[in-house]
C-alpha cells in the first residue's frame, strides 16, 4: 500500500496568550488523519472547533508545536522561505470568500497568470494556460478582461478554484469555500470540485462546518470537536451510521426539506445535547 499523500501525526497546535506567565492555548490536540492521492477527505465541526486551524498548519500558516505534517514524503512541519516555496506549488488553498481573496485592481487573467510567470512561464504560454483554466472552471473566455467585482460570488469562486489549479497541484485545502453561496450556487460549485477531481486527479482537505456538504464529495470524513478528533472513516460510515454522539448532533443540524422531520430532528439533537 502506498504512503498517503499527506499525512498529519499527533499534531499539537498552540497559540500564546498575552498577559504575565499565562500558559499557551491549546487549539488542536494529537490530531490524526491523513489523506491519499486523488482522494477527498472531509473535515467537519463546528465553529471553534479547529477544523481550520489543521489546514493552516498545512499550508504553513499556523504553528506546528508538536508532531508532524508529512506531504508526500517530506516533512513539511517547519518549512520556511525557500522550502515553503517548492511546496506551494503542489499544496494550493481556496478560501471561504473569494473577494477578499482575489486582488480588485487585477484583472482576471493577471489573477491567473501571476503565479504562473513566477514559476518561469513565459506571458504567451501563460495566457493560453488562462483560457485552458477558465475553460475548465466554466466561465466564458471574455471573464479573462473583466475584474472580480463584476462576477457572481458563485463565479467568484470559480476563478478563485481556477488559480488553485493553475499550478497543477497534488493537494488542495478548500477552506470552507461554499459557505457564503446561497444552495444552488453551492450545489453547482461542488459538482465543479468533483469533476475537477476526476479530469486531474487531485486531492481535497474540504473544510466544512455543515456534514451534508462533506458528504456530498467525500471520499472520508473526519470529524472534529474542541481540538480533538473525534470520528474519522468512510464517508458513508461516518454519515449514515456515526458513533459518536457529536457526530450525530452535526447531522441532525443539517437543514431538511421536509418540515416535520425537520422539528423530529431538532428534537432528537436537543435530546443528545442534554445527554452530553
Amino acid at each position: 500500500m502506498s504512503a498517503p499523500l499527506l499525512q498529519v501525526s499527533n499534531l499539537v497546535t498552540e497559540f500564546p496568550v498575552k498577559g504575565w506567565r499565562k500558559p499557551p492555548v491549546r487549539v488542536l490536540k494529537n490530531v490524526n488523519l491523513d489523506v491519499k492521492a486523488g482522494e477527498t477527505v472531509g473535515l467537519v465541526g463546528e465553529s471553534g472547533s479547529g477544523k481550520t486551524t489543521i489546514g493552516r498548519a498545512v499550508l504553513g500558516l499556523a504553528p506546528v508545536t508538536e508532531g508532524t505534517v508529512t506531504f508526500n514524503g517530506q516533512d513539511i512541519s517547519h518549512l520556511s522561505g525557500e522550502g515553503r516555496r517548492k511546496v506551494s506549488k503542489d499544496i494550493q488553498v481556496v478560501f471561504q470568500d473569494p473577494y477578499t481573496s482575489l486582488n480588485p485592481a487585477m484583472t482576471i487573467a493577471d489573477i491567473l497568470s501571476e503565479p504562473l510567470i513566477v514559476q518561469g512561464m513565459d506571458k504567451l504560454a501563460a495566457q493560453a494556460k488562462v483560457g485552458r483554466l477558465l475553460d475548465r472552471v466554466h466561465l466564458p473566455g471574455d471573464a479573462a478582461t473583466r475584474l472580480p467585482r463584476e462576477f457572481s460570488g458563485g463565479q467568484r469562486q470559480r476563478v478563485a478554484i481556477a488559480r488553485a489549479l493553475a499550478m497543477e497541484p497534488k493537494l488542495i485545502v478548500c477552506d470552507e469555500p461554499v459557505s457564503a453561496l446561497d444552495l444552488s450556487t453551492q450545489a453547482r460549485v461542488l459538482d465543479l470540485f468533483l469533476e475537477l477531481q476526476e479530469q486531474t486527479g487531485v486531492a481535497y482537505l474540504f473544510i466544512s462546518h455543515d456534514l451534508a456538504v462533506v458528504r456530498h464529495l467525500s471520499h472520508r470524513v473526519c470529524v472534529l470537536y474542541r481540538g480533538e478528533v473525534k470520528e474519522f472513516g468512510d464517508a458513508a460510515d461516518v454519515t449514515e451510521n456515526p458513533k459518536n454522539d457529536y457526530t450525530r448532533r452535526l447531522l441532525m443540524a443539517s437543514p431538511i426539506a421536509d418540515p416535520a422531520r425537520q422539528r423530529q430532528r431538532r428534537e432528537e439533537r436537543h435530546a443528545l445535547a442534554a445527554q452530553a
